[in-house]
């Protein structure tokens, strides 16, 4: 997962937090590795060994804790009564203690993932070139339509195409598209050598893919960066892993919201601790997900079937694939196995279907997992844009 912090942003009015359902008799999500823990394994992951919220929140020995304040240049989280950054250095300013939270709401093992924390540097300020957040989204990726018995690869490039774009003939599907990153499709009709087109259409199809993260650590500040995004390149078609009831509902009061059909009901999300979930600016035929028989963590593969113009469907696909456990820093794959069998049934499941995009956050260590599952007529997207680099 890329995380993307470009420049500050004005916190939003805080939202009623969801309660949370800490029935003993249904299964609970690990906040820090995220295994899916039977009901029976009360008090600490069967895997990284974190207190469960049940375990913590029945401790009578557990004191209240005091109210905290956000670092404005480091985002650690300061005790009320230190005047200055204890990690950078940085003086409390007043809108840093109006913003004084507690965290009742986290486990101890919350955020453990950035530790050990560094100071940031104290030297001389240096001025540096802005980071611009469009290079790191607005890759695209070129798909074009032909007719549908054209199987062949023919993968010129028309006049104005970047060189950075990738072109693909009927019957190539992206896959594996790299998470965060947005993916342009765009159809047109090929000319075949010997045949002419008396007519020529295209339309440009962009398609965001993104782990939200459900750690509760700057969730706010971190889903209006997202939603920035969002309403800056305007795609049509969105794909989020790791979306939890709290971050649904931050959604929710967004202003781009209303402008997407979504694929989870406000019924179905309170049911689960975490989960995919896809947005459509087009016609949607169909929303469906199929689980992984595999999973133990709730894995399963999202589908949405859009219209994208008369007689012509879409696919769009979505998975968060078993992640490596206990995590970082460590990333033991003892889930390789697993992940590796998820990703084959998905491209088995979507290689029945005619036109197809796959992305989400697959997990994926070439080193570990081997290459991801290859069929003919598929293209890892990333791979063609970014062949030297790691997706």
């Amino acid at each position: 997962m890329v995380s993307i912090s470009k420049c500050p942003f004005t916190l939003l009015p805080k939202i009623k937090p969801i309660p949370v359902n800490l029935n003993p008799t249904m299964s609970w999500s690990c906040s820090r590795c995220t295994f899916l823990n039977p009901p029976s394994q009360k008090s600490s992951c069967q895997i990284c060994l974190s207190d469960s919220p049940l375990s913590i929140s029945s401790d009578p020995s557990i004191s209240v804790p005091k109210p905290k304040w956000p670092c404005k240049a480091c985002t650690f989280m300061n005790p009320y009564h230190s005047i200055s950054c204890e990690i950078c250095g940085t003086r409390v300013s007043a809108s840093g203690l109006a913003t004084l939270e507690t965290d009742d709401d986290l486990s101890s093992s919350v955020g453990n993932v950035f530790l050990p924390l560094r100071p940031c540097n104290k030297g001389k300020i240096t001025t540096r070139a802005p980071i611009m957040v469009e290079d790191d989204v607005k890759e695209s990726v070129r798909f074009r339509w032909a007719n549908a018995a054209n199987k062949r690869k023919n993968r010129e490039e028309p006049s104005g195409v970047e060189e950075d774009e990738v072109d693909a003939a009927m019957g190539y599907r992206g896959v594996k598209a790299a998470a965060t990153k947005a993916i342009e499709i765009s159809d047109s009709v090929e000319q075949e050598p010997g045949k002419t087109f008396s007519t020529s259409k295209s339309k440009v199809l962009k398609i965001l893919t993104y782990n939200v993260w459900f750690a509760d650590i700057e969730m706010h500040k971190r889903m209006k960066a997202i939603g920035n995004l969002i309403a800056l390149h305007t795609p049509d078609v969105i794909c989020f892993q790791e979306v939890t009831p709290e971050i649904y509902e931050i959604f929710q009061h967004s202003g781009w919201w209303k402008m997407y059909s979504c694929s989870i009901s406000n019924v179905m999300e309170l049911t689960r601790g975490y989960f995919c979930m896809q947005l459509s600016k087009l016609a949607v035929k169909s929303y469906s997900c199929k689980p992984f028989s595999n999973s133990i963590m709730g894995r399963e593969l999202c589908i949405a079937e859009i219209e994208v113009e008369k007689d012509m469907t879409l696919v769009v696909a979505t998975s968060h694939l078993e992640s490596p456990c206990p995590g970082p820093p460590k990333w033991d794959q003892m889930y390789s196995k697993e992940r590796v069998e998820q990703a084959k049934e998905a491209v088995e499941l979507l290689e029945r279907k005619r036109n197809v995009v796959f992305c989400g956050d697959m997990n994926w260590d070439d080193k570990l997992d081997g290459q991801f599952p290859p069929t003919d007529g598929w293209i890892d997207a990333w791979g063609k844009m970014k062949p030297e680099e790691i997706g």
